[in-house]
């Protein structure tokens, strides 16, 4: 989940000094790590989207983010023009969805989009319900791309080199939630899907 941080917010969406990045699914393993990247990477400023006041909490307390957004008690959209008035330069994307739209509302000019995951229709039944702002990639000359990580396998020493170095020296931090039991495994895996978990899911068995 670092080496995904790494590669899909530097590579693909390239932050400049002073950007302002924003995540969705930021507490978890992969966006609470872009958010710290795109710290030492010096954007202007780091907004995280997530559920709950504990979990936004941690986001800017412990991770050093500018801001953070609840999304199950507050307006996404206002939220992200009250915090972006200049537009969102970088927005990393680990939802889809409504919260996707949101951003593609807020768009900077030249903003760059990351596709990484999809969570919210990942369980969904039916046809997921489509993004209605993409007209905005148009109007902001913006540019939204997916990725997988496994893109990136013959680079993946670059970033590991890169994420020890700055786990040794305390400027990235990883939470883990760990759960007992294989024969948890079914509840630890749904925990993606219903936000219950804080960073890294792990089984221990």
């Amino acid at each position: 989940t670092g080496v995904t941080a790494y590669f899909g917010l530097l590579d693909i969406g390239r932050p400049q000094p002073g950007d302002t990045v924003v995540v969705s699914g930021a507490a978890g393993a992969t966006g609470s790590v872009v958010g710290q990247i795109a710290r030492i990477k010096e954007a202007g400023r780091v907004i995280g989207i997530a559920g709950g006041p504990t979990k936004c909490a941690w986001l800017v307390d412990e991770l050093g983010f500018d801001a953070a957004i609840d999304y199950k008690a507050e307006d996404v959209g206002a939220r992200l023009a009250e915090l972006c008035p200049d537009g969102i330069d970088v927005y990393f994307d680990n939802v889809g969805g409504e919260i996707l739209d949101a951003a593609l509302a807020n768009l900077a000019l030249k903003a760059r989009v990351v596709l990484c995951g999809a969570i919210s229709i990942y369980t969904q039944e039916g046809r997921p319900t489509g993004v209605a702002n993409t007209f905005s990639l148009i109007t902001r000359r913006a540019r939204m791309e997916g990725f997988l990580v496994l893109d990136y396998l013959d680079r993946f020493l670059e970033a590991q080199v890169d994420l020890f170095t700055w786990v040794a020296e305390g400027r990235v931090k990883h939470a883990e939630h760990v759960v007992d039991g294989l024969e948890q495994a079914p509840d630890a895996l749904n925990l993606l899907f219903t936000g219950g978990n804080t960073g890294k899911v792990i089984v221990a068995v």
